[in-house]
């Protein structure tokens, strides 16, 4: 009826704008362009279903909530189509604590001009940490949008992101064949090259 025709319009007019953000976020998290489009159209539905009970509020970060529980449901449920396992949690960050001396903005900046580069890491990162670099860096989204999506204190969020960024770091050293302690000592000619380049930056040349 024409209630329907009326919720179908408005959702088409408010959804259906933030479909790139949901499929980046689906393809960022599943590694696969043809799970993200089915992650995405089963979002749609799910989203399309529960929009009259949509209150106000941040529409995309509502959208991107869905997608994303969509996205967990559909990847727990394709690893036990697999394996035949029943539920088990998501990768998680397992990694060794991260100092300080491993995180080094030079390095960041220059490597992350390389847009594959930076793609290629954020693809090895767990999905823990995967999931609050792509909202942060990529959407834009503040601490409590984050939050909000993906169902987490702002405290854990804020604490992924930092731990994210330094795993970004590390693994952007690894293609020069550098650790970032072996970068922040000053070893070698890479370094010496980037010392040069600062400086003339530096100097206005």
């Amino acid at each position: 009826g024409l209630k329907d025709r009326g919720v179908a319009s408005k959702f088409e007019s408010g959804v259906l704008v933030h479909l790139d953000a949901a499929y980046n976020l689906a393809r960022w998290l599943t590694h696969n362009d043809q799970d993200a489009q089915d992650v995405v159209q089963e979002s749609m539905m799910r989203a399309f279903r529960a929009f009259e009970s949509f209150r106000g509020g941040d529409l995309r970060a509502w959208i991107l909530t869905i997608v994303r529980n969509t996205t967990f449901t559909y990847l727990r449920r394709e690893k036990n189509l697999v394996s035949g396992q029943k539920d088990q949690p998501l990768e998680e960050d397992s990694g060794a604590a991260i100092g300080p001396a491993d995180l080094d903005p030079q390095l960041i900046a220059m490597r992350a001009s390389d847009v594959q580069a930076v793609r290629r890491a954020i693809e090895q990162l767990p999905t823990s940490l995967r999931e609050v670099i792509v909202l942060r860096e990529m959407e834009g989204f503040s601490y409590k949008e984050i939050a909000e999506v993906a169902g987490l204190p702002i405290g854990t969020v804020m604490s992924r992101l930092a731990r994210g960024r330094q795993r970004l770091a590390q693994l952007l050293a690894a293609p020069m064949g550098l650790t970032p302690g072996e970068y922040n000592s000053g070893s070698g000619d890479v370094q010496r090259d980037i010392n040069q380049r600062d400086a003339k930056q530096g100097s206005g040349a």
